[in-house]
């Protein structure tokens, strides 16, 4: 209960703070207030050892907050507020129990009680200072690397999974500097749009880690084309337990957009105390096409997701398990507000697939409704012979699992 109190008195001097921003309009404009909310509800019949059937009811709303003060600098904020009962509920409990505190929601951020759970997150708090030629960001952020659009090898601070597109990705507790060198007027580089050079510096993963061990430093260049970019990255995790001469890791990133849009991104991490090999490299490219007037859309991605068990920032930046992944989705419009689509990852080390078809309308401005269906695939499931798939109903030292998952939402934009 002590870490909800102090999520709420967190959340009491922010709102008091935007209200004394209100109040001194020398120093800071009007407080812009924008985000979402999502009502959702999910149905799965269980797998392996799990329940017949399941359902889950969520709300969720992410509220962001943005105030200019002064010329150059704005402070913006964001949270998210989910309420939750049934599958998320239960969810949460179970990653409160393994992690050894027992079954207590709190550790989780979660508050039970009667009929939901509820929980409230920081999801960013930060400043931006922007001049002419650079800007500063500091505090609770999202630093994002490379141009994947299904795959980002490169991103590994917090991977995406295409299977959860509207996942909120948490951000970092650092600072970041980019800085916008002038491009010479001449012959060859004439063509050239802008170039942006970038340092940071992020806590260690561990929060509770005051020696500084574990600390990562980055420089980032970038430079961008008519129809193409590149971008290339260094960055060093100072020595933590997993790692005694710390771990190095660069990674690059391109993208290119003729008649079709195609990218590339890549990074190595490197451990000298275990001698890193291939298994830290991982790769991927992904390359889409739209056609029949901007109605038909398609996209295809293969990862190769190498795996580096001393780095402390996890065992494969993609988060997967395996090495070779596919993705493939098509998406077709029927009007301006609605939309289907199918779309498949497939592990293909383990003959396991997750199809997913959805179906999406814009009931009015702002208000999305939209239908998915996610059905887990492997052998076991029609041949049965135990050899369970990642991707499948039932994942390897998984107890229980679901055989499809349906999940209806609303959302709302504001």
């Amino acid at each position: 209960m002590e870490h909800i109190l102090r999520l709420r008195g967190l959340l009491w001097a922010l709102l008091i703070g935007a209200a004394c921003f209100r109040g001194a309009p020398a120093y800071a404009g009007d407080i812009t207030l924008s985000g979402l909310l999502d009502t959702r509800a999910a149905l799965a019949p269980g797998a392996g050892e799990a329940e017949a059937f399941s359902f889950g009811l969520e709300e969720y709303a992410n509220l962001r907050l943005l105030t200019d003060i002064g010329d150059y600098m704005t402070v913006r904020a964001a949270f998210n507020l989910i309420a939750a009962a049934g599958t998320p509920a239960r969810a949460a409990d179970a990653v409160s129990a393994g992690g050894g505190g027992g079954s207590s929601l709190v550790s989780t951020g979660y508050v039970g009680g009667e009929n939901y759970v509820a929980a409230m997150e920081l999801e960013r708090l930060y400043c931006q200072i922007d001049v002419a030629a650079a800007n500063l960001e500091a505090g609770l952020m999202r630093l994002a690397f490379g141009y994947g659009q299904v795959f980002s090898p490169s991103d590994y601070l917090n991977p995406r999974n295409p299977l959860m597109p509207d996942a909120r990705l948490r951000g970092i507790l650092g600072v970041s500097g980019s800085f916008y060198p002038p491009i010479p007027d001449c012959f060859l580089l004439s063509r050239l749009t802008d170039a942006r050079i970038q340092v940071f510096a992020a806590a260690p993963r561990n929060p509770l880690n005051s020696s500084g061990k574990g600390f990562l430093f980055g420089l980032l260049g970038e430079q961008h084309w008519e129809t193409w970019s590149v971008q290339g990255m260094y960055h060093y995790e100072a020595p933590d337990g997993g790692s005694r001469y710390g771990v190095h890791r660069i990674g690059m990133s391109a993208k290119v957009d003729l008649v079709l849009g195609v990218t590339f991104d890549a990074l190595y991490q490197y451990n000298h105390e275990e001698k890193t090999a291939v298994e830290g490299l991982s790769a991927s490219v992904s390359a889409d096409y739209s056609f029949y007037e901007g109605k038909c859309y398609v996209i295809g991605a293969y990862l190769f997701s190498g795996q580096d068990s001393s780095t402390s920032r996890g065992a494969a930046p993609s988060g997967f398990a395996n090495r070779h992944y596919g993705y493939a989705m098509f998406q077709y419009s029927f009007t301006d507000y609605t939309r289907a689509s199918i779309q498949f990852l497939a592990s293909f080390e383990d003959l396991s697939c997750t199809p997913v078809i959805g179906v999406e309308h814009e009931v009015f401005q702002g208000l999305t409704v939209s239908l998915t269906c996610q059905a887990p695939l492997d052998r076991d499931l029609f041949t049965g012979s135990g050899e369970r798939g990642e991707l499948g109903p039932v994942p390897p030292g998984a107890g229980g699992g679901v055989y499809a998952l349906f999940t209806l939402k609303a959302r709302l934009r504001f």
